[in-house]
């Protein structure tokens, strides 16, 4: 939502406000988009006004809304540290803040103080055919170094200054690496105990301030085990693990076409640094031949853009019963998108306040 404040509050800094048109355009944006493309459940990042959000969406038809923390307050009008929301048309009937297991966190060096850096939203809604479902809402830590310095320190040299910085940089992004880790890894340990426990989808969706690919978070598609029975593996694990959406995207595609469907062999559908399929084998047994995958899927359209570099850092995650390779799936993801026209081609009077990253979205159709 990027920084989502209703005036004559502040974010971060005291200047920082904006006028009532300003806001008046922000929220509008929010209405046009929810106009155009409809989703059925949607979370939010970066949330200030929660009231105020709660109220634009239950005028565009969202019943059911959820937040599970509110913004810190400084000066009486600074906020800082927002919150992650979400908004559905369907009921949801539970919310909570995901609590991460404290004898795990010590076991990883963790210490004691440790806590997510903004609180993971788990909201079930009871979707259509599918009934209750875990929706997971996140905003891991950002990239940006847990340790700072003064960048104009007088007393030092323009050198000792730059050395300075630069060791702040190195241990402080590492520090936040850390931090994203732990966040992606300690969520995960919950969200399988709460499968075993209740059996219920799973949706993860929101800004993971990383490519998933990265080894930081890689371990968020953990689909094979080492040391583990082969065929109690084949058994059970799908069930506890999480598919990246794109990936199910793609095969659905695949499993669709008309040239491929009848006899198709998905060794594994991976996305790259640019969102490009690779190491994938598709194979045609009746003429033995690869086939090739970027003419059938597009890129992946990156959500993020700093500078002259691009990259994927918000994502949707399914459980298996939106596989539609997975024997036992209700749905599959018939279509994917992300919604990046204020970002590669914005005019200023309609996208000068939105958001800086793309809005991903999937579509989920009942498989036949």
């Amino acid at each position: 939502m990027f920084n989502y404040l209703a005036p004559p509050n502040a974010y971060y800094e005291f200047e920082k406000i904006y006028t009532v048109e300003q806001w008046a355009r922000k929220q509008r944006w929010i209405v046009d988009y929810l106009t155009q493309h409809t989703p059925d459940v949607i979370g939010f990042q970066e949330v200030f006004s929660i009231e105020s959000l709660k109220a634009l969406t239950q005028e565009q038809g969202y019943n059911y809304f959820a937040a599970v923390d509110t913004p810190e307050v400084i000066d009486d009008f600074i906020y800082k540290r927002p919150v992650v929301a979400i908004a559905s048309k369907y009921p949801i009937i539970e919310v909570t803040a995901v609590e991460h297991d404290s004898e795990l966190a010590s076991k990883l060096g963790l210490n004691d103080g440790f806590t997510f850096s903004r609180k993971v939203l788990r909201a079930t809604v009871t979707l259509p055919h599918i009934g209750n479902t875990d929706c997971y809402v996140v905003h891991f830590k950002s990239k940006r170094p847990s340790i700072e310095v003064d960048e104009h320190n007088k007393v030092l040299t323009p050198e000792q200054n730059i050395i300075e910085i630069l060791k702040a940089n190195v241990a402080g992004g590492w520090g936040s690496t850390i931090q994203r880790g732990s966040e992606a890894t300690l969520l995960m340990i919950q969200m399988i105990a709460r499968r075993e426990a209740t059996q219920q989808p799973m949706v993860l969706m929101g800004d993971f301030n990383n490519e998933l690919n990265d080894g930081v978070l890689s371990h968020l598609l953990t689909s094979t085990l080492r040391f583990a029975p082969a065929f109690d593996t084949k058994t059970y694990l799908a069930k506890y693990c999480l598919n990246d959406s794109w990936d199910l995207y793609a095969k659905a595609q695949l499993l669709n076409d008309d040239d491929t469907s009848n006899a198709v062999i998905l060794d594994e559908v991976l996305s790259n640094n640019s969102g490009s399929i690779v190491n994938t084998g598709v194979v045609n047994k009746n003429h033995a031949k690869n086939v090739d995958l970027t003419k059938l899927i597009p890129l992946r359209a990156p959500t993020h853009y700093y500078g002259t570099s691009s990259s994927v850092l918000d994502y949707i995650l399914l459980s298996c019963e939106f596989d539609a390779s997975y024997d036992d799936s209700f749905y599959e993801v018939s279509d994917y998108s992300t919604y990046d026209r204020h970002l590669i081609n914005p005019q200023y009077e309609r996208d000068d306040l939105t958001t800086d990253h793309g809005v991903v979205l999937v579509t989920l159709k009942l498989r036949s």
